[in-house]
């Protein structure tokens, strides 16, 4: 797997899905709320494979 998020994405992914996951639990918007599953493993593994069709990167370019 190529690292295809960057720092600034990968931790709004894993806040957002805490987020969403924490609104679940609470029972504030339910059982879809951990659906926040999947930004946070994208955001922890730095890998995103919705941006692969498309040859979306948000990491730095570093040569």
């Amino acid at each position: 797997m190529k690292i295809n998020v960057g720092n600034t994405d990968r931790w709004v992914r894993i806040i957002a899905g805490l987020g969403l996951i924490g609104a679940s639990l609470t029972g504030f918007i339910g059982m879809w709320g951990w659906l926040g599953i999947v930004p946070v493993l994208t955001g922890t593994f730095r890998f995103c494979p919705a941006y692969l069709p498309f040859g979306l990167s948000t990491c730095s370019i570093k040569k």
